[in-house]
């Protein structure tokens, strides 16, 4: 008997062990790439040139970063991406929230048939749309102005989802008493259901803050001055500038690369229990 116990201890410290080792390989394996981009925005030219790469800048070229500002109009292009992302935060969760609402709460024929038409909507990409869309943008007279990066994705099929499955799990006995007392759709929506409704408010809005900013190809083909172009398409456009010496300038590409990640790192690292919740509560109901 002691012996069984004390092979199933073995087994399970040997099992531990395997787990610990593949969990900190694969985090390992994942983060290499973010490491080798940040020892790289700090390496000077030269080091960059070497035939045999180093894991460690031999000297700190800070000056790295201030140099991206000076090849592109990083502030303007920071400041354009920026400028979309909060407005696309704001459009769409006002957006989600009537929606989701509707959809949770409403009463109304061919309600679900709808709602299955918005999840359908989850799997086109927007390659697919994107010709129309742009068509009606152009004759609109948008492109290249802050209506065509923001206007167009204003509905979220993913954020009427995530918000629907919140609402749904709300007791209806507290809307049910508003309505009595006289409160309206956007009384009862705004001053109870969002705040109940909270941390999935801002999981949402997070999660729209890094797909907006992380967003390339939208802007790319509705931009088309260095005013309007925002820092994926910057970067991108550096890159391009210098097609054929790439590596003397890929610290500089590397510093940017930096800078535009830096806000959503952040961003995510600060708020990341709230995603982990809000997802665990998106069963489908």
């Amino acid at each position: 008997m002691k012996d069984n116990r004390m092979a199933g201890q073995k087994h399970y410290k040997t099992l531990t062990a395997v787990r610990i080792s593949v969990a900190v390989l694969v985090t390992l394996i994942m983060f290499f790439p973010v490491y080798w981009l940040l020892v790289s925005s700090l390496k000077t030219q030269a080091e960059m040139r070497m035939a045999v790469p180093t894991f460690w800048p031999k000297t700190f070229a800070w000056e790295n970063y201030a140099e991206a500002f000076r090849v592109i109009p990083y502030a303007r292009f920071f400041g354009n991406t920026l400028l979309m992302s909060a407005g696309l935060i704001v459009l769409q969760l006002n957006v989600a929230l009537m929606a989701a609402y509707a959809f949770a709460k409403g009463r109304f024929w061919g309600r679900d048939a709808l709602f299955f038409l918005v999840l359908a909507a989850l799997i086109v990409p927007e390659q697919i749309t994107f010709v129309p869309v742009y068509v009606m943008i152009s004759d609109l007279g948008w492109l290249n102005t802050y209506w065509a990066l923001i206007i167009p994705h204003g509905a979220s099929a993913f954020g009427i989802f995530l918000l629907r499955q919140a609402f749904k799990s709300l007791n209806n006995d507290v809307l049910e008493a508003a309505r009595v007392d006289g409160a309206g759709r956007f009384t009862i929506l705004y001053r109870m259901l969002l705040p109940m409704a909270m941390p999935t408010v801002v999981t949402l809005g997070i999660l729209i803050f890094i797909s907006s900013w992380n967003s390339y190809f939208w802007p790319l083909i509705m931009t088309n001055t260095d005013d309007m172009r925002v820092l994926t398409v910057g970067i991108a456009m550096l890159r391009d500038s210098i097609a054929g010496d790439e590596a003397m300038y890929f610290n500089v590409i590397m510093a940017s690369s930096v800078m535009a990640i830096l806000p959503i790192v952040i961003v995510f690292s600060a708020m990341q229990r709230h995603i982990v919740a809000a997802m665990a509560n998106s069963t489908f109901k």
